[in-house]
C-alpha cells in the first residue's frame, strides 16, 4: 500500500458503521458464522483488491442490514456523518427489493448497477463462497454455484479480472466438493 493510501484510509471512520452492523450479530448464516461477521469480511476482501474508497468501504460494512433486519431505521444509517447518503445509496442499490427475484435483482446489478455496485456485488460474492465450503446440503452448494457462474461472473468479467479469476477458483473448489468437477 502506498503512502498515499494509507493517507486515505486514516482519514476513513468505519467503526460508527461497525455499531451499526452489529444489529447482524445473532443471524445466523448457513456456513455459520453471523452476518456481521460476513459484513466485515466483504469489507476485508475489498481491501485486499486495493478497494479503499471509504463509502465503497462503509457499505460493504452494512450491506446487508436493510435486507436482513426487516425493522431497520435506515435513519441511522443516514446520521453517521457526510458520507452517509451516499452509503445508503449504495445499500439500497445491492439491496434485493421485496418483489424481486434473486436473477431479476442479479440482473438488475449487472444491467444497471454503479461501478461501486458491482464492485461490492463480487466482494460479497466472493466472502459467501468461502464461506459456502462449509455448507453441507449439495443442492445448496450446486445452486449457489452455478448461480455464480451465470450472474456474478460476467460482472467481475466487466470490473476486476482477478476477483472474476477467485470466483472461478472457489467454483472449481465447490464443484469438487459436490462430485461436479
Amino acid at each position: 500500500m502506498t503512502t498515499e493510501e494509507m493517507l486515505r484510509l486514516s482519514g476513513t471512520h468505519l467503526a460508527p458503521y461497525m455499531q451499526v452492523a452489529t444489529v447482524l450479530i445473532g443471524k445466523t448464516r448457513e456456513g455459520g458464522g453471523n452476518m456481521f461477521r460476513h459484513q466485515l469480511d466483504t469489507m476485508t476482501i475489498l481491501i485486499d483488491y486495493n478497494y479503499i474508497e471509504s463509502v465503497l468501504l462503509k457499505a460493504a460494512i452494512v450491506h446487508d442490514v436493510i435486507e436482513d433486519v426487516p425493522d431497520f431505521n435506515h435513519n441511522t444509517l443516514l446520521s453517521i456523518d457526510y458520507e452517509s447518503p451516499q452509503v445508503y445509496e449504495l445499500v439500497l442499490e445491492v439491496s434485493r427489493k421485496p418483489a424481486e427475484t434473486k436473477p431479476e435483482f442479479l440482473t438488475r446489478i449487472r444491467e444497471r448497477g454503479s461501478h461501486n455496485a458491482k464492485i461490492l456485488k463480487v466482494a460479497d460474492r466472493i466472502s459467501n463462497m468461502i464461506s459456502l465450503g462449509f455448507v453441507n446440503k449439495s443442492e445448496f452448494v450446486k445452486r449457489y454455484t452455478e448461480e455464480t457462474v451465470n450472474y456474478i461472473y460476467p460482472i467481475a468479467a466487466e470490473v476486476d479480472k482477478a476477483m472474476l479469476s477467485e470466483l472461478k477458483m472457489l467454483v472449481g473448489s465447490r464443484r469438487k466438493c459436490v462430485g461436479r468437477g
